[in-house]
């Protein structure tokens, strides 16, 4: 079992983000930090389930809404990849403030990409996974290929972004073309697990593919076969948890007792 506990802190913007640690109630392993996908946030099924279930395994988990997002200030417009990277660095200082160091971090979709970002300025990490992850965070452009030139050339447009019309502004396409995260993985010097499924429609199986080549060992891959992206199906999310649970187990920072 676990309990959710609220929390918020300020981010690299000035606004005041929030977020939820899922609290072990039982033997406590180790704490995490869950970056969420691009428009998803801590509430989604997948940042949910499985934060939810790796506090039931003994690690606790923050996960927590993006600028604009759900209980978070400001504008989602206003943020960008580095931004969403920045933001991953201070979550995981919060948690380091509140005497909860950071073992383990786990990004699903664009929110992979950020934690491939983010790893290697979190003192004391010692492990990173990835869930459906882009390989390079333009490949979120994908969604909105048709506005790039009204982006480019007007400032910002509203787009279609799962269903829902979100503003997309110039700074954010030219953020994500300009980021690089091979220099990222190659230079990650932790273990890192890469998830990812075959029949991802969203972010294609190649994406995973190639963060596994750039990366070097400890490396991991697992194949989800039969999940879709957003990791809606039934038992789906509960598994990814299961499989990050028994393989970060050795990488886990066991807090000190007194």
């Amino acid at each position: 079992m676990s309990r959710p506990e609220k929390i918020s802190f300020v981010g690299s913007t000035g606004d005041v983000l929030a977020g939820v640690v899922d609290v072990p109630e039982g033997p406590l392993r180790g704490w995490g930090v869950y970056s969420h996908g691009l428009t998803l946030g801590k509430d989604s099924p997948a940042a949910s389930r499985i934060c939810k279930g790796l506090a039931e395994q003994g690690i606790g988990m923050l996960r927590f809404d993006n600028l604009g997002l759900g209980g978070s200030g400001g504008e989602w417009s206003a943020g960008s990849f580095s931004v969403k990277v920045a933001d991953t660095i201070l979550a995981a200082a919060f948690m380091q403030e509140q005497g909860r160091r950071i073992s383990l971090l786990v990004g699903h979709s664009f929110g992979g990409a950020a934690v491939l970002a983010a790893a290697r300025d979190i003192p004391g990490l010692n492990a990173v996974v990835t869930v459906g992850a882009p390989y390079e965070p333009k490949h979120v452009e994908h969604m909105f290929d048709t506005e790039i030139d009204a982006i480019l050339r007007d400032g910002s447009a509203v787009v279609d972004l799962g269903g829902r019309p979100m503003e997309v502004r110039r700074h954010f396409v030219e953020d994500v073309e300009k980021a690089d995260l091979r220099d990222c993985i190659r230079g990650l010097h932790k273990p890192l697990m890469v998830m990812h499924s075959p029949t991802d429609n969203t972010v294609g199986i190649d994406n995973a593919s190639e963060i596994f080549r750039t990366a070097r060992h400890p490396r991991s891959f697992i194949s989800l076969e039969g999940s879709e992206h957003l990791l809606t199906g039934k038992g789906q999310a509960a598994r990814v948890a299961r499989i990050i649970s028994a393989w970060a187990d050795p990488y886990l920072e066991l807090p000190v007792t007194v």
